[in-house]
């Protein structure tokens, strides 16, 4: 079998799995395609020219799996393996160019020094900064001993090798050489989010490269954790992967989707856990049947609706903005719940609110939010539909409670405006505990919103 029908195959296999996901794409990018071998035949050539790319013989430890050059040093230190994958490595030696990626290595580490948000999270911004400093190798970019891959424009007994063709896939896909315009509209990137795998790739190699080339760099890297199970990455050798067609056949896609977010903090590994995408379909069936509920009804918004609507967009874009997903996820559990609840006092949910829950939820469960809009009726695609707006005037409570206590201890939880002054307040709490007062008052205090405390000796 030639290279690229084995690859057709792989490729047939991802379309149809993203296709039953529902994962939409604007642009296919196949490292094979004419397209991309002229951006990346294109941007060698200008870094061989200004004196970036040398040719010499090379021997050291490879990983193929990984396809990663290893010093002795680094094997040494992982124990004798592949420092990523922890696979055997083996001696080669072959003819081939090589990128003078050490010539960046100061201007990429002052480059993360000052700024702080270019590696996400700070742990993985740590552990470059350290492999920066431990000295960096040029890097190599060739092969000779094959010929499958796009040719080495100025020697064409070699073949790009890995990372001067996947990564300039991202430029590809957004139009270079054949659309600037659009280029330079989505270029430089305000994220790549990337297993925590091959940051390494996207924090040094990739920055060294866009230097060399004369483009910015990526406004944030994101390193996120695996899926484990029993602890270990899954990986189809140790037999412990998890099917996504049985996932999807018996949760659907949506509740896919909003588990992978709700089982951990993104930057941590989290361990797969059957129990929590039943939870996770369990939350959009009630919310489900929530809408279902409430559609047809002539519910008037009342303040705790109006309250409970602008509280939740506030809450969810401050999650979203901290990139804390699985807290956005639970944000969607905790006033799904809180709904339901004034739905039993009200009778249901007005539609305003409703309309608000589901343009939210929409990009974390696309398919249910279209079907939801529409049942709300919604005449165009939820994802054409305003983002809602927060304000804050309106998530104020009208009353609060406060306790009141006499000498630090509390005798009484009473209601009192959210805007009372204090000397109302002091009057309120006295009289609610006036009973349990005993000598002279010495002092009054009120924390707004908190405590009401009278001290008494």
């Amino acid at each position: 079998m030639k290279p690229i029908e084995y690859t057709d195959k792989i490729v047939a296999d991802f379309k149809k799995l993203w296709e039953m996901l529902g994962v939409s794409y604007t642009s296919f990018v196949r490292t094979s395609s004419p397209e991309h071998e002229k951006t990346v035949q294109t941007l060698l050539q200008k870094v061989w020219e200004q004196g970036d790319i040398y040719k010499k013989d090379y021997e050291g430890l490879y990983c193929v799996p990984c396809e990663s050059f290893w010093t002795e040093h680094q094997v040494e230190e992982a124990g004798g393996v592949c420092p990523d994958c922890g696979r055997p490595v083996e001696k080669m030696r072959e003819s081939s160019y090589f990128f003078r990626m050490s010539k960046y290595a100061d201007r990429i580490l002052e480059y993360i020094e000052t700024h702080p948000d270019f590696i996400q999270p700070v742990s993985r911004r740590n552990e470059m900064i350290n492999f920066i400093k431990q000295g960096l190798e040029d890097l190599c970019i060739s092969r000779s001993s094959f010929d499958w891959g796009i040719q080495v424009p100025f020697d064409p007994k070699h073949v790009v090798y890995v990372w001067f063709d996947a990564l300039l896939a991202y430029f590809t896909g957004i139009g270079f050489g054949r659309d600037m315009d659009k280029f330079n509209r989505f270029w430089p990137a305000d994220l790549h989010l990337v297993g925590k795998e091959i940051v390494r790739f996207h924090t040094i190699i990739w920055p060294a490269m866009l230097m060399a080339m004369g483009f910015d760099l990526p406004k944030e890297v994101y390193g996120h954790g695996w899926l484990v199970v029993d602890g270990d990455k899954m990986s189809k050798s140790k037999g412990n992967v998890v099917s996504p067609d049985d996932l999807v056949r018996d949760y659907g896609c949506d509740s896919l989707r909003l588990y992978e977010l709700f089982v951990g903090p993104p930057e941590l590994d989290a361990e797969w856990d059957d129990r929590g995408i039943e939870g996770v379909s369990r939350f959009l069936n009630r919310f489900w049947n929530l809408v279902m509920d409430s559609k047809d009804k002539d519910v008037k918004e009342t303040k705790e609706m109006v309250k409970l609507r602008h509280k939740l967009v506030y809450d969810i874009e401050q999650r979203f903005n901290q990139f804390s997903l699985n807290t956005v996820i639970s944000g969607f559990m905790e006033y799904n719940n809180k709904l339901m609840d004034l739905a039993k006092k009200e009778g249901g949910i007005d539609k305003e609110t409703l309309k608000t829950f589901v343009i939210l939820l929409a990009p974390f469960a696309p398919h249910i939010g279209e079907e939801l809009w529409s049942q709300l009726g919604g005449t165009d695609s939820v994802f054409h539909s305003q983002w809602p707006e927060c304000d804050t005037e309106a998530m104020k409570d009208d009353e609060v409670e406060v306790a009141v206590q006499v000498n630090g201890k509390t005798r009484a939880v009473i209601s009192v405006p959210a805007d009372i002054s204090k000397e109302d307040a002091i009057v309120q709490g006295k009289e609610a505990v006036k009973d349990k007062m005993a000598g002279n008052i010495v002092k009054e205090i009120y924390v707004p919103g908190k405590i009401i405390n009278i001290v008494c000796k």
